[in-house]
Order: C-alpha cells, then structure tokens, then sequence
C-alpha cells in the first residue's frame, strides 16, 4: 500500500499516471524502447510534446498570444532569467516580499537590475494601500504561494505594470485568468510532475527583450523559436508530465481540482483553528491551499508527532528548517482521503498527549 506523501517537493504524483508510466516504461506506444530513450527530435516524441502543451493550454486556457517554454533549471533559474529578459542594467523593478522564496528571488535580480521592496511579511500580505510601487517599475513580481509558510495571494495587485509570478506550488490547483499576467513561471516538482522541467508561460510581446549577453539557455527567445528544444530537453520529465495534464482534463479540469482542493484544505484549517493543541500563524484570508502549515504548542512532542505519523503511512510532514512546525503539502495528486487519514491521526495523537 502506498504511504500518503505530504512532501512540498518532489512530490506526490496521481496513482494513476505512476501505473501508466510503469506499463509503458520499456515499451512506449509500440517502438519498442522507453520514451526516455527515443530522439527528443522523433516525430514519436515531437507528438508527446505536441500533446503536452496543447492539454496544458486547453486546462489553463492560455490564450494564443501567450507562449509555453519548457525550461532547464527549475523555477529558481528563472530569479535570473527574469530580470535578464525583460529589463536593461539600471532599470527598477517592484517585488513583494511575502517569504523565503520572494526572498530569493529578490536577492537573484537585485545582481541585475535595481529592486524596490514594496512591502514585506511572512504571515499576511500588507495591505495594497501601504505599498511602495514605483512609477518607472518595469514589472511587479510576487510569489503566488509561498511554500514554506504556506501564505497565498487570493487577489493580484492593481497595476498596469506586467505581473510576474512564481505559480510552483499552487499551478493547476485552480482556475486562473492567465492574460492577468505578463509571466506565469513553475517548476515542476509540486504539481506537475517530476523535477528536471519548469514551465515558463509568457506573454509574446515580452519575449525578445534579453541583454545582449544573455546566455542562449537563459534567453526566453531561444526557447520560443526552437519549441523548447535548443538543447536536449529532460524528456522523460516532458512526458511525465504530460500524463499528469490528461489526469487532470480526465478529472475534470482545474475547475474540478479547485473542489476538491479546497475542501482538503479548509477541512484541515478548520481542525487546526478548532484546537488548543495545534494551531496555524498564517493570516486566514491569505492561507495557502496547497501547504497547510501548523505547530504543535507543546514544541517537545514535535519529533513524537513525525515518528508516530510516519509509522502511520504519513510522510515528510516536517516543517521547513526556514519556518519550522509541520507542513502539509495537499497538491492536486493528494487524494481527500489522505487528508482525511491525516485529520484522523492529528485527532487522535492531540487525545492521547493533550
């Protein structure tokens, strides 16, 4: 039986495309080998790409103005191709800072452009008013959910300056309106598929404004002009997670991964916010769906509560090193029942030490 995997990432994957992937692995579509062996430039894996990014086009309803550029590198490489692609050397750009990996990003682009912090915390997002955007902004970044400590922009910034957004742990987890971004970028190890690949989702009148000395792979252009494959690309990542888009069109879309999304969640919350034995930091209109985050108030039973949830067949709810606590990564490939079995288990582990 397989164990209910809280990972933040890598992480879970649906059952289902795992046992798809295991029936086709030495035998793809009858070649004869493995997708992750065949020319990434076959017509064979030319149609798994094909087919990739038409599905995730048709779940996410991109509009035909905006380009997919499957990227090397993860989200994080993006810190950098961002500021390298849209902006010149003393341009100002505006970032929120809202946890660790805003943090991380801002420290990326402040070595290529000059970085106004508009506004700052780790629990809430300060309110728009009480925002510092500057007039000559060449973008406004967020982080559309952070991680760590589990806080989630529910609404955007008022701004006619482009919005660039790292969606890594919350793309696909619910309808979104694509055109209000200038970049939407991921990487794929929370709900995508496995690490190797992040997505880029890119407004083409945005895309051909690199530095000079922008490196190839870092130039947003050479990807668009070379469907993503200037170089070999992490294949069988590409093809992993192309089962996981049909998985969600299968499900219903993201329209129905929002159901059950938020039914996981608020039921977690609402046991959280119900108890004198755990409790939740984050500011509840700000909460993350995807990364439930909570301690215990007696710190001392911290190591008990991950042993005794392992030994249960819950894994890796460990808070990050950065926030600490517990941490309960609920994305698209979690089922409600693990939710379940994990508010089961917390009910109980709180009766028996409270």
């Amino acid at each position: 039986m397989r164990a209910f995997n809280f990972s933040a990432g890598p992480a879970m994957l649906p059952e289902a495309v795992m046992r798809k992937a295991q029936s086709e692995f030495l035998d793809w579509n009858n070649t004869g080998m493995s997708v992750m062996e065949m020319s990434h430039r076959s017509k064979e894996f030319m149609a798994v790409a094909h087919n990739m990014e038409h599905t995730l086009r048709e779940i996410m309803a991109i509009p035909d103005n905006y380009k997919v550029l499957f990227v090397h590198g993860g989200a994080s490489l993006q810190f950098a191709g961002i500021p390298m692609n849209l902006t010149s050397e003393n341009d100002t750009v505006d970032y929120v800072n809202t946890g660790v990996w805003s943090q991380k990003a801002i420290k990326e682009a402040a070595r290529y452009v000059n970085v106004n912090v508009v506004a700052e915390a780790e629990t809430f997002i300060p309110d728009e008013s009480e925002w510092q955007l500057s007039d000559d902004a060449k973008y406004v970044h967020i982080c559309q959910n952070e991680t760590i400590t589990g806080v989630e922009f529910q609404t955007l910034p008022k701004t006619d300056k482009p919005i660039i957004a790292d969606f890594s742990s919350t793309i696909l987890s619910r309808p979104i309106n694509v055109s209000d971004y200038g970049v939407i970028y991921a990487g794929a190890q929370k709900n995508i598929g496995p690490a190797g690949l992040a997505i880029v989702i890119v407004r083409e009148d945005l895309i051909g404004q690199a530095r000079s000395d922008t490196p190839n792979l870092m130039n947003w252009a050479t990807y668009n002009a070379n469907e993503s494959m200037f170089n070999t690309p992490a294949t069988f990542s590409w093809y992993l997670a192309g089962l996981v888009f049909d998985w969600i069109k299968e499900q219903g879309g993201v329209e129905a991964m929002a159901e059950v999304n938020q039914r996981k969640s608020q039921k977690l919350y609402d046991l959280i916010d119900a108890s004198d034995f755990y409790y939740n930091e984050i500011d509840p209109n700000v909460r993350s769906w995807m990364n439930v985050t909570f301690k215990l108030k007696n710190t001392e039973l911290d190591t008990v509560f991950l042993e005794e949830s392992k030994a249960a067949g819950l894994l890796s709810l460990k808070g990050h090193k950065a926030y600490g606590g517990m941490r309960a990564s609920i994305y698209n490939a979690m089922p409600e029942a693990g939710v379940d079995a994990l508010i089961d288990f917390m009910k109980q582990f709180e009766a028996k030490y409270a």
